[in-house]
């Protein structure tokens, strides 16, 4: 059994790379290419429809649309909530911020720093901590691909929070390796120091697979108040957000993944 599942998180990278765009729009572009000698107006149809699709998988029009249709995310905390959260049991508490992975090698820092993701989240967690004084805790190991001698993501968050962010965190959980594990290691810690209520931060397109995970985990006894990073306001698309660019098809890759990542029950 174990072998099966070293073998099945070994095959993930290469699974990955033939669900998630471009390559599954890049197939229908072959596809309509090796319809054009016998079936012309067939072929034409298949590679306009690969183009298209190529097109819009590079435009966050298309990625902030897919998270609404495929993930629903939940809206951002508003003023009003955010200022509740010092009036509404702090003591029972807490803030809880979801790791997103670590850059091992930095040469300008001499070490590991946090990657993109994980210092977007850190710093809402930090922003929100000093905003409600509410204690903060982070969830993050070395993550399914690390290699032997990896650094964590704990560590380098803690020192990331109080070098940077100047605020200290009261808990972190450094050995889960994925999302599921995030819920089952960092709850019980929680419960322990007597928190009932945790508010949730990760990244929208995350935050629907982290909040079934943490339900489930909690089974009714934590209290969760999602709190997502980087939810787009509700205003009128820009001209530039229909054009192809590289954070819209970062956004579409990370709206894919999470998808997939929802209908494995992962």
């Amino acid at each position: 059994m174990n072998a099966l599942l070293q073998t099945l998180q070994d095959l993930k990278p290469i699974v990955q790379v033939l669900l998630l765009p471009p390559v599954p729009l890049m197939l229908v572009l072959v596809l309509g290419a090796a319809l054009l000698r016998r079936h012309r107006r067939l072929g034409r149809g298949v590679f306009a429809l690969g183009l298209l699709g190529l097109w819009f998988s590079f435009t966050e029009v298309a990625a902030d649309q897919l998270q609404q249709w495929l993930l629903g995310v939940p809206a951002a905390l508003t003023a009003a909530q955010v200022d509740g959260l010092r009036q509404s049991a702090p003591q029972h508490s807490a803030i809880l911020v979801l790791g997103a992975g670590v850059l091992q090698i930095a040469p300008e820092y001499d070490g590991p720093t946090l990657k993109p993701l994980t210092l977007e989240r850190l710093r809402y967690g930090a922003w929100l901590a000093r905003r409600s004084g509410l204690p903060l805790a982070f969830s993050g190991g070395v993550g399914w691909g690390g290699r032997a001698g990896d650094v964590g993501e704990a560590p380098v968050v803690q020192a990331v929070a109080r070098d940077e962010f100047g605020i200290s965190l009261r808990w972190a959980e450094g050995r889960a390796r994925d999302t599921r594990e995030n819920a089952a290691f960092s709850l019980p810690l929680l419960q322990q120091a007597g928190i009932t209520r945790v508010v949730l931060v990760t990244h929208g397109h995350h935050m629907p697979r982290a909040a079934r995970a943490f339900r489930e985990a909690a089974g009714g006894r934590i209290e969760l108040l999602l709190a997502p990073v980087d939810v787009r306001a509700d205003t009128a698309y820009l001209p530039s957000e229909w054009v192809p660019s590289s954070e819209g098809f970062r956004r579409l890759r990370y709206v894919v993944y999470e998808w997939l990542g929802l209908l494995a029950g992962k």
